[in-house]
Parts: C-alpha cells; sequence; structure tokens
C-alpha cells in the first residue's frame, strides 16, 4: 500500500506520521506493518463512533444489539442456550449472564429451562424484543451503508475478499 502524502512531503494521517516518527528514530526497523495494523485499529475505534448512536437510539448497547441480533438471526422460535449466545457474540458466560439481566429486565428477551434438560436454559425473544431489533438492525445496515459510501464498490469487494481472507486465518 503506497503512503499517501501532501504536496510537501509530509505524511497525510496520524499512522504516517508516526511510521516517519519510527522511520527517522529507528531506522534499522521496517515500520510498514504499522501502515495497516495502525490504521485499522484507529479505524475500528471510529467504526465504534459512528455505529454506536445508532444503537443508543433504540435503547442498546452494542452488546445488546448483538444478543438481540443473534436471537433474531437464529430463526424461529428466535431462541439459543446462553452459551450459544456467547459463542455467537464473543464475550464470556459471565458478561452474557449480565447482558441478559438486563434484555430480561428491559422485557426483551426471557429465559427458562430448556426442554429435556432442567439444568439447561433457554434465552428467547420476547414480541418486543423482536420489534425492537427488526427496527434496529434496519437502521444499523443503513448506517453501515452510509459507513461504506466513503468507499468505491470496486475497493468495498477487494476490502471485503481481503478481510475475508485475513480472517479466515485466525478463524479458520
Amino acid at each position: 500500500m503506497a503512503q499517501q502524502q501532501s504536496p510537501d512531503g509530509s505524511a497525510t494521517d496520524r499512522v504516517a506520521q508516526i511510521q516517519d516518527q519510527w522511520r527517522r528514530e529507528r531506522p534499522d526497523l521496517d515500520t510498514s506493518p504499522v501502515g495497516v495494523i495502525g490504521r485499522l485499529h484507529r479505524l475500528a475505534a471510529h467504526l465504534t463512533d459512528e455505529l454506536l448512536p445508532v444503537y443508543r437510539r433504540f435503547g442498546l448497547g452494542e452488546g445488546d444489539f448483538d444478543v438481540l441480533a443473534s436471537l433474531r438471526r437464529s430463526g424461529d422460535p428466535f431462541e439459543l442456550a446462553p452459551g450459544e449466545l456467547a459463542r455467537h457474540t464473543m464475550v464470556t458466560t459471565g458478561g452474557m449472564t449480565k447482558r441478559l439481566d438486563r434484555l430480561e429486565a428491559a422485557g426483551l428477551v426471557t429465559r427458562r429451562a430448556a426442554t429435556g434438560d432442567r439444568r439447561g436454559r433457554v434465552v428467547a425473544l420476547t414480541q418486543q424484543g423482536r420489534a425492537l431489533v427488526d427496527d434496529a438492525i434496519a437502521a444499523h445496515l443503513a448506517n453501515e451503508q452510509r459507513i461504506l459510501e466513503a468507499l468505491s464498490p470496486t475497493d468495498r469487494d477487494d476490502l471485503e475478499r481481503i478481510l475475508t481472507s485475513w480472517l479466515a486465518h485466525y478463524e479458520g
């Protein structure tokens, strides 16, 4: 990836500035990884800042949205075991319990014993939870579309392909 520079030759973003500083201080080091990893890290923070207001508009945090969306996309009857939810949202079971407590108190999910397994539990969307997540996912996807308008369709396709390949390295 070519580093963009302003007409005077200076770096155009904070990551490029950091690379320039390291090149000056430690010319023996290859700073090219910072160009990718640093930008991804900074971009992730900006994306979170762009996504959170939509969740808040529906009275949700990012984790709450993840839980409700996982239940909704699981299909009818829109229920999963807490362990499955934790895997779908990449949080610990302890963290999941706190989220479920909040969502249950808000009337968005219910918890009950699993059929045929008195020790097992099932989390299900309520009608109110389904209506809320249906509205929230529509707004979320419109927001993501807005965010991606900064990229050309070709760049979007290329980026998705690259990220899919790279993620497969970690997630198989």
